[in-house]
């Protein structure tokens, strides 16, 4: 059985498991939302326990902390930084309360207790140090956790997402190489339209994803700047006012790049627009890779009886029932995670929209729990389709040419010639007699001016 300790705060006496490194704040979170078993990500935590780091070591600095509880508490926060310490001690629901204070009450507990057993003292006490009174110094759930909301979600894009959505334009970029002379039926409608090389299709991807790529990049000037120092409601009561000019000064040396007080930090506290900005930058990813995916599966259906005119690896067995057959298995994963990120999105809106009520948004939790989850499963989704997909895409040249040789939509290029109309009826009777557009011009006796081979040859119509 759980050994316990028995902690006390202005509601009364609680159990809390006597090794457990959070305090009694956490455990009423614990016995008071269980809800749906998610936590927020170590990657959002480890950005919250950054923030508290260049805290004290700007309160340090400032002369507003002792330097041995400060000692100890950079000792405490740098194990969970750099070592990935302690990870298991956030345990809390993400349905909590909208400003995540149980998170960051939480992460001040936790490096209250550590730094308390670091310097001889049993955990659970608050002494020598408290989780209020020394690590949360000068701070406000309400400033400390939308501050590493942003600097979570600019770590992940610049150090996940980004790095694979460029290989993935490099991969696009070898496959429009690859793909360069095959010439293929266009469709407009799901119908048969006129002659397109295949490599432009791929371009397509190719530039929708660049765009993103740069949007994402110009959203990081906006989440660079973080509303630390606001405390409650962005007026900085509390903080010492070179709170916030330190802390970012710090910043740039974990996170490798230049962070900013935010010039109205209510602004980022009562509301997070740009987080909603970057969701929608993540929506439009998803879109892009639903067209790809689902153009690729489209392409590549069959083998037999449906277009066929790429051939996608074959990763594993697609039936329990019928031998042999093979699924676009990656392209069906691309499809349900660019789903699952446009769902996040209409979440992060709704947070938005619902949440940012007066002076505070009070769905901080939930917004940053889905965009980081978005970031997450956009990287590890597009990886997956790029190596087990992407790369290994092949053309069936062989349909390609014979659907070539009997579209109908090659009529398109004789307008300027016999007329739309005559052009029209060479198609349906084309159609209707399964015979190919040269035949039936020939067996109506269609006099045409020039090589009428050349004119319906599919390569001089793109």
């Amino acid at each position: 059985m759980k050994e316990y300790r028995k902690e006390k705060d202005l509601l009364g006496e609680l159990n809390v498991p006597k090794e457990a490194y959070w305090g009694i704040n956490t455990q009423r979170a614990i016995n008071n939302f269980k809800v749906s078993g998610k936590r927020l990500p170590d990657v959002f935590i480890k950005a919250l326990a950054v923030v508290k780091q260049v805290c004290i070591k700007a309160n340090l600095e400032l002369g507003l902390l002792d330097e041995k509880i400060a000692n100890a508490l950079l000792k405490a926060v740098e194990e969970i930084i750099t070592e990935d310490k302690f990870l298991n001690q956030f345990p809390i629901d993400v349905f909590q309360t909208g400003s995540g204070t149980q998170t960051n009450m939480n992460m001040n507990e936790v490096l209250a207790n550590r730094a308390n057993e670091i310097l001889g003292y049993p955990k659970g006490k608050k002494e020598p140090v408290h989780p209020n009174d020394h690590v949360n110094m000068g701070q406000s759930s309400n400033d400390v956790i939308p501050s590493a909301m942003y600097l979570a979600t600019y770590k992940s894009i610049k150090e996940e997402l980004l790095p694979i959505l460029r290989e993935l334009n490099n991969i696009l970029e070898k496959k429009i190489d690859q793909f360069n002379d095959i010439i293929k039926v266009s469709r407009t409608h799901l119908q048969d339209a006129v002659p397109i090389p295949l490599s432009l299709e791929f371009k397509v991807y190719r530039d929708h994803n660049q765009f993103i790529i740069e949007k994402l990049e110009s959203s990081f000037h906006h989440l660079a700047k973080i509303p630390i120092g606001g405390t409650a409601v962005g007026t900085g009561l509390n903080a010492h006012k070179d709170l916030a000019r330190l802390v970012c000064s710090n910043l740039k040396e974990y996170f490798g790049f230049s962070i900013e007080p935010s010039e109205n930090k209510a602004e980022n506290i009562s509301s997070h627009m740009i987080l909603v900005d970057v969701s929608g930058i993540l929506r439009l990813i998803a879109l892009n890779l639903l067209k790809m995916s689902n153009d690729i599966r489209w392409m590549g259906s069959g083998p037999r009886a449906g277009l066929g005119e790429l051939k996608l690896p074959s990763n594993e067995p697609g039936s329990s029932i019928m031998p042999g057959k093979v699924n676009p298995t990656q392209c069906e994963m691309l499809i349900q995670v660019s789903l699952q990120v446009l769902g996040n999105d209409s979440v992060v809106s709704l947070a938005e929209s619902h949440g940012s009520i007066l002076d505070l948004n009070v769905c901080k939790p939930i917004m940053i729990y889905s965009i980081l989850d978005s970031i997450n499963i956009l990287s590890n989704g597009v990886r997956s389709f790029t190596e087990n997909c992407l790369k290994g895409l092949e053309v069936n040249k062989d349909n390609i040419k014979s659907q070539l040789d009997r579209m109908l939509m090659i009529v398109t290029n004789l307008n300027p010639i016999i007329g739309y109309d005559k052009a029209s009826e060479v198609a349906q009777k084309a159609y209707k007699e399964n015979k190919t557009i040269k035949e039936v011009i020939l067996e109506m006796g269609i006099e045409i001016e020039g090589d009428l081979d050349e004119l319906l040859d599919p390569k001089k119509m793109v």
